[in-house]
C-alpha cells in the first residue's frame, strides 16, 4: 500500500460541519534524513482544536502497527527531535508524535496534563484512521511529562495499548518539590500545590493506578535528576500494590536522557516488551 502524501485532505468525520476529534485535516510530506522512513507533519482535529505532531512511517509492506511517542517538558523544552521517533519506526512501527495544542503552529494552549491530554486521546483516533497503520490498541511511549500523558490514555481511552514510561513523572506533586526551577510554572499552568492540591492529583498517574487497563513498562535512569528514580519506584510500589501487571529496567548510573548506545539498548528492551505483550492483550480485549 503506498503511503499517502496528500498535502490537503477533505474533513472526515463531519459532524455538524465541524470536524471531529481525531480528524486529520492536513498531511504535509517533509524531507527525512533517516534512509527507510518517510516523513510527514499531519495536522488534526482535537476538541476542535488543529494540533499538528510528526509521523515517521517505515518503509515496508503496509500496513504496520502504530504507536504514539508522548513527548516531555512543555513549549520549546522537550520539543519531538526527529531523531527520536525516526529510532522507534526503524523497529516497524509508525510512529506519531503530538506537538500538543499551541505549538509548532497549533492552536490552543497547553496546560501539562489538563485539557491538552485530549491530544494524546484524539491522536489514538487519529492513527487508528490512518491506512498505513494496523488496527487495534495502540501503545504508548510516555517520556519524562509525556508520562502523564499516556498514563492518562491509558485510564480514560479504550483505544490505548500498551504503556511504556520513560524517566516518567508519576507524582506531579513529588515534580514540584524536586524541581524548584519548574514551580513557578508549575503555579502557573497547574495551580498553587496545596490550594489546588486535586490538579496534581489529578495528573500523578500513582494516584489512580486502579484505572489504568493495560500493563506498563517502567524504564528510568537512577541518576536522573531531572525526574528521580524514587518517581519510577513509587509507581511501581502502586501498580503492585494494585495488582496490575508492569516491569521495571533501572538503568544503573544514568541521568535523564541516556547516551546513545544505551539509549539503543533500552529502546531494544522496550520494543522487545511490546512486541511481546501486544499480540495477547489485542487478543485479550476483542
Amino acid at each position: 500500500m503506498p503511503i499517502p502524501t496528500d498535502t490537503n485532505l477533505p474533513p472526515r468525520g463531519l459532524t455538524g460541519g465541524v470536524p471531529a476529534d481525531g480528524t486529520l485535516v492536513q498531511r504535509e510530506s517533509l524531507r527525512s534524513l533517516a534512509k527507510g522512513i518517510s516523513l510527514f507533519r499531519l495536522t488534526y482535529i482535537s476538541q476542535g482544536l488543529q494540533v499538528k505532531g510528526y509521523l515517521a512511517v517505515p518503509d515496508a509492506i503496509m500496513p504496520v502497527p502504530g504507536l504514539i511517542y508522548c513527548r516531555g517538558g512543555i513549549r520549546k523544552v522537550g520539543m519531538v527531535r526527529k531523531r527520536r521517533i525516526f529510532s522507534m519506526a526503524r523497529r516497524g512501527y509508525a510512529v506519531f508524535a503530538p506537538f500538543y495544542r499551541g505549538n509548532e503552529g497549533g492552536e490552543g494552549r497547553e496546560d501539562f496534563g489538563g485539557e491538552d491530554r485530549f491530544d494524546v486521546h484524539h491522536a489514538i483516533t487519529l492513527m487508528q484512521s490512518l491506512p498505513e497503520v494496523q488496527s487495534g490498541l495502540v501503545p504508548l511511549i510516555g517520556f519524562s511529562r509525556g508520562a502523564l500523558m499516556a498514563l492518562l490514555a491509558a485510564k480514560e481511552c479504550e483505544g490505548a495499548g500498551l504503556i511504556v514510561v520513560w524517566g516518567g513523572v508519576s507524582d506531579l506533586l513529588d515534580t514540584y518539590e524536586e524541581r524548584v526551577d519548574l514551580r513557578r510554572m508549575l503555579k502557573r499552568v497547574v495551580g498553587h500545590p496545596r490550594k489546588q492540591a486535586e490538579c496534581y492529583e489529578r495528573r500523578s498517574p500513582v494516584c489512580w493506578v486502579d484505572a489504568i487497563r493495560v500493563p506498563v513498562m517502567i524504564v528510568h535512569g537512577t541518576a536522573d535528576v531531572q525526574v528521580s528514580v524514587e518517581q519510577a519506584r513509587k509507581l511501581g510500589a502502586a501498580l503492585e500494590r494494585a495488582g496490575k501487571e508492569y516491569k521495571m529496567e533501572l538503568y544503573d548510573g544514568l541521568g535523564h536522557r541516556f547516551p546513545k548506545e544505551d539509549d539503543e539498548r533500552a529502546l531494544d528492551a522496550i520494543f522487545g516488551w511490546i512486541t511481546s505483550k501486544r499480540e495477547r492483550v489485542e487478543v485479550r480485549d476483542r
